[in-house]
């Protein structure tokens, strides 16, 4: 058997092809929309992709199935336990489409792959049961679990109601999934390999661990939330309810495309060269500019007067973009060099971003004059708050429960993820003074509201000696 996992350190995410070694053929699990990806580590292992399975309806991605069911070969494995609400949508009468319930199982070669429902991070979600049949195994080796059982942490319940607005989800979703990992856990021997959807730094947990992958028997015995959805079921809901990331605006977004399908390009369509000249006349009609240079601090010292602020580094991209744009938007890319062209595009495509209309390096526009802007900033040792003006506010960009631990005296909290959604709250005669725990994502943040014509000063750095915990 034949076994690779596919990461996204952006996204934090893990596919993973399962393969056949005996009769060549592989399984996709959990694919992202570029899927040459895969193919090319296919073919690199002698493997051919006749099958993609999906644990969920990813709220973090782009799923890859809607691409790979263009190809008459692949057959496409989905959950069928949906319900009205969450059940797939876009496959049609042309799709080579098999649906899966609780214990339905099919073959990749002489592997056995086994569907395990097992809900409340989502009401479709499944989990499979990996066994190599032709190597004479008869118990399982790994568990492919998505968004159910990561290393160190489980899946969150609420996104149904806090990114993809089911209202009175989130506490009906974290008994379910409670129930899930006390009954669907316990079966599985402890030495089979855990295979998580998510490491370190996705939004679809609070406290992921950044080891790749584990087993039953060691999540068993210190994966906290694990060993309290075995043992408490209402401290179970309390806690797995309490402190999870505002997600970003696209997440919603995400869910919806997923269920109900989005185009099929064949691939990110990479965006021209412009000059300066065309560049100035895109932006005039509307596009949006992301500045994808890795240094936000090169941001802060001169940037294209609109542009956002959007660093090719760790998630800073994506969120960036999937907080701050709108689906339709027509966008224009800044970058260091077409070397970083690739990254940008498919970055954008995987989160369901296909409007990339051109690009420019950074030096052509500073050579043209037109990076004349800076991104009024003060830092976290030189901040007084007694020097602020009456009717400036302190905005805190971090996340709520980073706010509750400490924050500035009456700085006012909204998330950097979920600014755009609560731009028409934002009083435009005011000047706002952003921070968070870094800079990074005040930086983000600023930029976005300064692109919309907002009077506003980056407080960078780290400022916790200056945070007070409000006490009721």
């Amino acid at each position: 058997m034949f076994l690779r996992q596919i990461y996204d350190e952006e996204l934090a995410q893990a596919a993973y092809i399962i393969g056949c070694q005996q009769t060549g053929e592989a399984l996709v699990i959990d694919p992202e929309r570029d899927i040459d990806r895969y193919h090319e580590v296919a073919r690199e292992n002698d493997l051919e992709i006749i099958a993609v399975a999906e644990t969920h309806i990813h709220a973090d991605f782009v799923s890859g199935a809607r691409e790979f069911s263009q190809d008459p070969g692949v057959t496409l494995y989905l959950s069928g336990l949906g319900g009205d609400d969450w059940s797939y949508r876009w496959p049609d009468e042309k799709t080579n489409v098999q649906y899966l319930k609780d214990g339905d199982a099919f073959m990749i070669g002489k592997v056995e792959i086994e569907a395990i429902h097992s809900p409340g991070h989502t009401p479709e979600h499944l989990s499979f049961k990996i066994t190599d049949l032709g190597g004479g195994a008869t118990e399982p080796v790994a568990v492919a679990t998505g968004d159910f059982l990561f290393v160190g942490d489980v899946g969150r319940p609420d996104l149904l109601e806090s990114a993809a607005g089911v209202v009175g989800a989130r506490e009906p979703s974290a008994r379910t999934l409670r129930q899930s990992l006390a009954d669907r856990v316990a079966p599985i021997p402890e030495f089979v390999q855990v295979l998580p959807g998510h490491g370190a730094g996705s939004a679809c947990g609070k406290a992921l661990g950044a080891i790749p992958s584990s087993t039953i028997g060691y999540e068993r015995r210190f994966n906290g939330a694990l060993k309290l959805a075995e043992s408490d079921a209402e401290g179970f809901v309390r806690e797995i309810l309490a402190g999870q990331p505002e997600p970003p605006l696209y997440f919603k977004r995400m869910k919806h495309v997923n269920r109900d399908g989005i185009e099929v390009t064949g691939g990110p369509v990479v965006p021209d060269h412009v000059d300066v000249q065309r560049f100035q006349e895109l932006a005039s009609s509307g596009a949006v500019i992301l500045d994808g240079r890795e240094d936000r601090h090169a941001f802060i010292a001169e940037h294209v007067p609109g542009s956002v602020c959007a660093p090719l580094d760790g998630s800073s991209f994506s969120n960036s973009a999937g907080s701050f744009l709108n689906a339709d938007d027509k966008i224009l890319l800044i970058l260091e060099n077409e070397s970083r062209l690739d990254e940008a595009t498919r970055k954008l495509y995987r989160i369901g971003f296909d409007g990339a209309v051109g690009w420019v390096s950074f030096a052509e526009l500073k050579d043209a004059g037109l990076a004349t802007a800076i991104l009024d900033t003060v830092e976290f040792d030189r901040f007084s708050q007694a020097a602020l003006k009456e009717d400036d506010v302190i905005l805190d960009v971090r996340g709520l429960s980073e706010y509750d631990e400490g924050h500035i005296r009456d700085a006012v909290q909204t998330a950097y993820t979920r600014i755009a959604e609560n731009l028409d709250s934002l009083d435009r005669t005011k000047r706002y003074f952003l921070y968070c725990a870094s800079g990074r994502r005040a930086t983000l943040a600023a930029s976005f509201l300064a692109s919309h014509g907002f009077s506003v000063v980056l407080v960078d750095g780290s400022g916790d000696d200056q945070f007070v915990r409000d006490v009721a």
